[in-house]
């Protein structure tokens, strides 16, 4: 009898070791670095091939410049000239100039771009509309709650300020940005489900599961945002110490609410509103909680479960030509999504997910 107990634990030993290196085989296989890089370049030659129409003929298009914010921060990354070619292309086709609305948070999007490609050709045409934009507003001020009244403008516009300051030596856009920011924040945040509602619609809005209502995407937008101003703030900035409070926040949250395939749902807090898959968000949180790994924020044992989940279940929607699935449409709440649904921004929050990826150590 004893014998036969040895022999049952023995066993289940053995096959508790054989799961655990499976799963670290899993792991390794799911960020190969080699996989990771083949996986952005497929994603990237599809959209650039596949451009979404309406984007195509939309002058203002934000959806468009989301996608380049993913291409040049791939550039910055793995060094591999198409991404860089293909940003300085599409910018000196702009003329190096932001959208027309120069009020409006979604027609700054397009400086994320031409401030990484600043970074690497310091010819001063290529952030001159950009800096006379934001001076204009900077001597024309308006509250954050009114110039920023909805959570993507978190994603928009702040990484541009941050980075225009770091270019140019000029703090006044990283004080006027965190002024904007945290007056928007003070708007938006609930800090008792610390998640932003995406404007001021769904304060009181339930869903018909008597849930709040805390856009995936909406979400994703401020976290992509939220992780690039602490990439590029001066860290002795008064206000950098809470902008890491909220990430940590806004991380945990985020991390405990990933369903079992490895994505978010479209509503945050009801994933059984709409049950369906839904990418845009999905990649701006892979992307924001392995940059926290990367940065020291996040513990590794903790969140590269969650990243590595992530990943792989953004892969599972790629198509074997590249076309990234399930990507919410331009929108402002949670939504139906269908397998065939495809946007530019998807594929950008794709890029980024990939690039934080390869820096995983």
């Amino acid at each position: 009898m004893m014998l036969k107990k040895t022999r049952i634990s023995l066993s289940l030993i053995g096959f508790i070791l054989l799961s655990a290196c499976a799963a670290r085989k899993n792991s390794s296989s799911t960020l190969d670095k080699t996989a990771v890089k083949a996986a952005m370049q497929n994603v990237f030659k599809w959209q650039i091939a596949n451009p979404v129409v309406g984007n195509a003929i939309n002058a203002d298009d934000w959806a468009r410049s989301v996608f380049y914010s993913g291409i040049i921060r791939a550039y910055e990354t793995t060094k591999d000239k198409s991404y860089l070619n293909e940003a300085v292309r599409w910018s000196e086709s702009l003329n190096y100039k932001l959208a027309n609305r120069y009020r409006h948070a979604d027609d700054h999007t397009r400086g994320q771009a031409y401030l990484g490609i600043y970074a690497f050709n310091k010819d001063p045409k290529i952030i001159a509309h950009t800096k006379s934009v934001y001076d204009s507003l900077i001597n024309d001020p308006k509250p954050g709650r009114e110039e920023w009244w909805w959570c993507d403008a978190l994603f928009m516009s702040p990484p541009v300020l941050v980075r225009l300051a770091e270019a140019t030596g000029e703090q006044k856009y990283n004080d006027f940005m965190s002024k904007m920011w945290w007056d928007t924040t003070d708007f938006l945040f609930d800090k008792e489900e610390n998640l932003f509602y995406r404007d001021k619609k769904f304060f009181d809005r339930r869903s018909p599961n008597g849930k709040k209502v805390f856009w995936s995407r909406g979400n994703g937008w401020v976290m992509g945002g939220l992780v690039q101003v602490l990439e590029h703030l001066p860290k002795s900035h008064p206000d950098y110490k809470s902008f890491e409070d909220l990430y940590l926040k806004m991380a945990k949250k985020v991390g405990s609410l990933q369903q079992e395939d490895g994505l978010w749902r479209p509503n945050l807090a009801d994933p059984q509103e709409y049950t369906n898959k839904e990418t845009s968000g999905s990649g701006f949180f892979v992307f924001a909680l392995a940059w926290g790994i990367n940065h020291g924020y996040l513990d590794k044992a903790t969140y590269l479960p969650i990243i590595t989940k992530g990943w792989k279940g953004l892969n599972e929607q790629v198509t074997p030509e590249g076309k990234l699935l399930w990507v919410q449409k331009i929108g402002s709440k949670p939504e139906l999504v269908k397998s065939e649904d495809n946007q530019e921004y998807g594929s950008g929050a794709f890029l980024m997910a990939g690039t934080e990826l390869l820096k995983l150590k």
